[in-house]
């Protein structure tokens, strides 16, 4: 998937799926240059030796990476780094779509961009898969990104209820991402992992070290529920760190196009109707009639009617 769309006040998103697979090594220093640009930037000249930061390595063939930029100038304003973790769910091999990494520019701040760039990712990755449901996950100890997956998606734990339990396909997909997966989000191997809370203790030594916030410096989320459950569950002097896993499915995507998609005008009128139409019609056709592939809570089972 290679996209580019046009937004409001002269932007321009570009979204790259794998490029590591099609992408020449000058091509990919070319995406990875203004990420780094933009890192610097945000963190006071410090940088970070992960991921996108590196312009070799595997990441570059598991990554979807999308790039907000100037469409007058080609300056790069903000960016987000997705990853396709591969895992075993049922028996078979599925991807978790780990949301990542997103930064904004200090000059671009305030225009909502966090949100296009998460918004515009997950519902066309989605429209791609055919509109079937896939797993998300999500590392981060920032109040306002733990509410904004807890509103967006669906079944996702850690959420608001605190007595909760993880179930089975929670905790299974949470193991191996521990265990396989560390390196995309920047945490060491030595970072302990609490699996009733799905917390990650002193997560900040892999890699991802100048991302470490005080709780004065997290971003609350409008929900005041959200902000207790960090302040409560996290140790921020320690650097911990919460691991949501969820799922995106036609629920998901209704809610990113109903309350996140306003400021798009056309673009979000479009994505709108297609939504509807594909989640009407052609989406469960196209599914029905591959039956090469598992589909989920959309396949009926064998022996019902």
């Amino acid at each position: 998937m290679f996209c580019s769309l046009r937004l409001p006040g002269n932007l321009r998103v570009l979204i790259a799926e794998r490029p590591g697979l099609w992408m020449s090594e000058n091509d990919l220093e070319a995406w990875a240059s203004p990420c780094r640009e933009i890192a610097r930037q945000s963190l006071e000249g410090a940088e970070l030796d992960y991921g996108v930061f590196r312009s070799k390595g595997s990441f570059w063939s598991e990554a979807i990476i999308t790039l907000i930029e100037d469409s007058k100038t080609g300056q790069a304003l903000a960016f987000n780094v997705m990853r396709l973790l591969p895992v075993q769910l049922g028996g078979q091999d599925e991807d978790v779509l780990h949301l990542g990494l997103t930064m904004v520019a200090p000059q671009a701040r305030g225009q909502s961009l966090t949100s296009s760039l998460y918004i515009l990712t997950c519902v066309l990755y989605y429209f791609r898969r055919q509109c079937r449901p896939f797993w998300i996950s999500s590392v981060s100890q920032v109040p306002a990104a733990v509410g904004l997956v807890g509103e967006t998606f669906v079944d996702v734990f850690p959420g608001l209820d605190q007595d909760a339990m993880p179930s089975p396909r929670h905790l299974g997909l949470a193991t191996q991402i521990m265990a396989r997966h560390r390196a995309a989000f920047g945490v060491s191997e030595d970072a302990a992992f609490r699996p009733d809370r799905f917390v990650i203790e002193d997560a900040y030594k892999g890699g991802s070290d100048h991302l470490k916030k005080a709780r004065a410096n997290a971003t609350d989320h409008r929900i005041g529920a959200y902000n207790t459950l960090c302040s409560q569950e996290l140790d921020y002097n320690r650097g911990d760190d919460f691991l949501q896993i969820g799922r995106a499915n036609a629920e998901a995507a209704r809610r990113i196009l109903r309350r996140r998609l306003a400021g798009l005008t056309g673009v979000g009128f479009s994505l709108q109707l297609g939504s509807l139409f594909l989640s009407s019609l052609v989406a469960p056709l196209a599914q029905w009639l591959n039956p090469a592939r598992s589909q989920g809570d959309l396949r009926a089972r064998k022996g019902t009617s």
